[in-house]
């Protein structure tokens, strides 16, 4: 969707929110922002199933007052109290561990569930949606596995560039559709908290260590070699952009121009800073040693596919326009191939069990909540 269509569309909401809805589905299968270890797949399914919960019974134990009903459900510990209204005048519709969730909230989600073209009962989809999100947020709070504020841009920045948009583009069209860009992006921080909490739970709970020590222990175990892989040396170039230019289409595409010229003039690595010198906003840097499974995803199967001395296409990233050139590819099978060789197959391991632990550990920390409908 290139954004002169965008912004026509803005004057058709229905179809506006039928073209975003695709694209944002699409994306929440990438949300994965970088630095998380947890396959989307499961947080996705984990966070789309609605709550199990059970309506209160009669006379059910708890601290229930003043004509309240509550009761210890299978996935949580449930109050119903009347409807309260904040000093704003923002009728709150749930309490979570006593955390609010206002009626304000719930529109937002409704609209960002016809986004996603979820249909049903959208609003009651939109406060359950938003009692797991808060869940997952407080547990990945205790974990220490927020996503910061930067990373949440820089996904929203990326969500955005994806549909060829900028992302104050990308602010008006969900505030055209109800949603808002706060919103999209409180949802975008519980997905990346929640995969990287429900990764530290994988990795309290798996049985098999991935340190250096374990991982060799295995092999001389079984007697077998020690994996090999392949390790690399890479130089990053970025043509940066600033912070000022960020939605600026044209500046950005010169840059990439300017970067694609400089990537087809390359001589190998130790030329590229001195090719470089004078220029002004590229950064040049000789990344640490690399293994094949460390590689990240975006550039993965590009820098796999090259020889040494090979460079790869330029990219857009939050760092601005850059390219990867390959200084040095070679076969090793030292104690440090053997670790990552060892995360790795736990990670696949992980790919295999992440939905059913998603699953699970979100069933255990609903049992243990309050959650307080009004």
């Amino acid at each position: 969707m290139t954004m002169h269509k965008a912004m026509e569309i803005l004057a058709e909401p229905g179809r506006s929110a039928k073209l975003l809805g695709i694209a944002l589905m699409a994306a929440f299968l990438m949300l994965a922002l970088s630095g998380c270890n947890t396959p989307t797949s499961a947080v996705e399914e984990a966070g789309s199933q609605p709550a199990q919960t059970q309506p209160p019974v009669e006379g059910g134990t708890g601290e229930a007052s003043d004509g309240e009903n509550q009761t210890e459900a299978q996935t949580a510990n449930i109050i119903h109290r009347k409807s309260t209204v904040t000093q704003k005048g923002t009728n709150i519709r749930a309490v979570v561990n006593g955390q609010p969730i206002t009626n304000y909230d719930v529109q937002r989600r409704a609209a960002f569930l016809r986004l996603r073209r979820v249909g049903g009962d959208r609003n009651a989809r939109a406060l359950e949606e938003l009692i797991d999100q808060t869940i997952k947020l407080q547990a990945a709070r205790r974990a220490n596995s927020l996503a910061s504020n930067k990373e949440v841009d820089d996904s929203f920045a990326r969500f955005a560039s994806s549909n060829k948009m900028t992302p104050s583009q990308l602010n008006k069209i969900l505030s055209q559709a109800g949603v808002t860009s706060d919103h999209f992006k409180q949802f975008i921080r519980g997905q990346m908290s929640w995969q990287r909490a429900v990764s530290q739970r994988f990795r309290s709970e798996t049985t098999s260590s991935s340190s250096k020590q374990d991982a060799l222990f295995k092999i001389r175990q079984s007697g077998a070699a020690k994996p090999e892989t392949t390790e690399y040396l890479i130089e990053q170039t970025i043509f940066v952009v600033p912070t000022s230019h960020a939605d600026d289409k044209g500046y950005i595409a010169q840059r990439r121009k300017d970067a694609d010229a400089f990537r087809q003039q390359f001589i190998r690595c130790d030329q590229t800073v001195k090719q470089a010198a004078g220029m002004r906003d590229v950064t040049v840097r000789k990344l640490p040693r690399v293994l094949e499974p460390q590689l990240p995803d975006e550039w993965a199967e590009e820098v796999k596919a090259l020889q040494e001395g090979g460079v790869t296409g330029v990219k857009k990233t939050p760092r601005g326009i850059e390219f990867l050139a390959i200084c040095s590819k070679r076969s090793v099978n030292d104690d440090m191939a053997a670790q990552v060789m060892s995360q790795a197959e736990e990670f696949e391991s992980f790919n295999e069990r992440g939905s059913e632990i998603a699953e699970s550990y979100l069933a255990e920390l609903k049992s243990k909540a309050q959650i307080i409908y009004r």
